[in-house]
């Protein structure tokens, strides 16, 4: 791993920065450790180490940022899984194995009812759902949500494959 999760004085998480990045602040003295876990590099006349989070000295005023919608954000909000049937890419179903490329964005309120692309109106769905449900809500076609969709928090947007654990208590997982 050589990304670094940055902090504020308040411990919310600020960004995901290079390994290169946070070695500058930590020279300039911006920054302090948050965790006992780092990444070594190992150079021709010294080994450093890094910390894995990191928090700033100094408060900066980050204002919120609404995480744009996109297919692609909506199919890593619910993490390649089907938001009615609970199959995820990867799985098998109909006797072939689904990828990521598979997986659809089914709108909740279908476009042909006026229905949006924002986060609270689409979701996940396998090729199966997505067909059954067609133009209908869910409880037309009589399906239910396994969740209830949401505007996700920047960082889950940020972030893809596997997330440290130390990194987890800072982004409220």
């Amino acid at each position: 791993m050589s990304q670094v999760l940055l902090l504020n004085t308040s411990y919310e998480p600020v960004a995901v920065i290079t390994h290169r990045r946070a070695l500058s602040l930590l020279d300039r003295d911006r920054v302090v450790p948050a965790c006992d876990e780092s990444i070594e590099l190992v150079g021709v006349t010294a080994v450093l180490k890094i910390p894995t989070v990191m928090r700033l000295r100094r408060y900066i005023n980050v204002p919120q940022r609404g995480a744009r919608w996109s297919r692609k954000a909506v199919l890593q909000r619910d993490d390649y899984t089907c938001a009615y049937c609970g199959v995820r890419a990867g799985s098998e179903q109909r006797g072939r194995v689904l990828s990521r490329t598979d997986m659809t964005v089914d709108h909740v309120l279908p476009v042909s009812r006026g229905g949006k692309n924002n986060w609270g109106n689409t979701v996940c769905a396998c090729p199966a759902c997505n067909s059954r449900k067609g133009g209908r809500t869910p409880h037309e076609a009589n399906m239910r949500l396994l969740w209830e969709p949401k505007t996700p928090r920047v960082s889950y947007l940020v972030l893809s494959g596997d997330v440290p654990a130390v990194w987890k208590v800072y982004l409220e997982w």
